[in-house]
């Protein structure tokens, strides 16, 4: 079946803003991407904003998806963070304009934006990997630790290369490709990293 145009186009604002980012990216670009004119692209979506939200809301209903199924996976509490780190950064690596586009709006809305993600019925639920915590080290198998800073620890580990890339490669002189690849590696240090932390001697 041949895709509608507010799919090509979503397909092609997915692509564009993956390889160049939301700034750097260009509603005409996307446009001649999607095989489309620019104003039936303006007819759909009104802003780079607007399309870039769409895009944005479709992964993050993707991810929440797949996020909840690790939190709530009964397994051991290292091989929770294992699939925990791996899934979140691979999302990240599919959508790395993702992280700059939530804190913008956060600067610009602040609690509304929070608040309209929590509402909604498919978002990220922590607590069942923030109650298995908990019973870890009540039951003496690791090293005392604030579950819920454990988790923004984990969060932060994840998150920050993708905001800080572009002044990291710039300062490092590093290669998109070579960086990328440094992300993969991540997967398995960040995991193991944050056992590390927590396993006892």
């Amino acid at each position: 079946m041949e895709p509608t145009a507010e799919e090509k186009i979503l397909d092609a604002a997915r692509e564009v803003f993956m390889t160049k980012g939301f700034a750097a990216a260009r509603m005409q670009e996307i446009a001649d991407r999607a095989e489309i004119n620019k104003g039936l692209l303006h007819y759909y979506y009104r802003s780079k904003n607007k399309l870039f939200r769409a895009v944005f809301d479709e992964a993050f209903a993707k991810f929440s998806a797949g996020i909840n199924q690790v939190f709530e996976a009964d397994i051991p509490l290292f091989d929770k963070i294992e699939q925990f780190v791996d899934r979140y950064i691979s999302l990240l690596m599919r959508n790395p304009a993702m992280p700059a586009f939530v804190i913008s709006e956060l600067n610009q809305k602040g609690e509304a934006f929070a608040q309209e993600l929590l509402s909604r019925q498919t978002r990220p639920n922590p607590l069942p990997l923030v109650m298995q915590i908990q019973q870890e080290v009540a039951a003496g198998n690791i090293k005392p630790v604030n579950p819920v800073g454990l988790v923004l620890n984990m969060l932060s580990l994840c998150v920050f290369p993708f905001l800080a890339r572009p002044m990291f490669q710039g300062m490092m002189q590093v290669s998109s490709k070579l960086y990328d690849e440094m992300m993969e590696q991540r997967k398995q240090e960040v995991a193991e990293f944050v056992i590390s932390a927590i396993r006892k001697a």
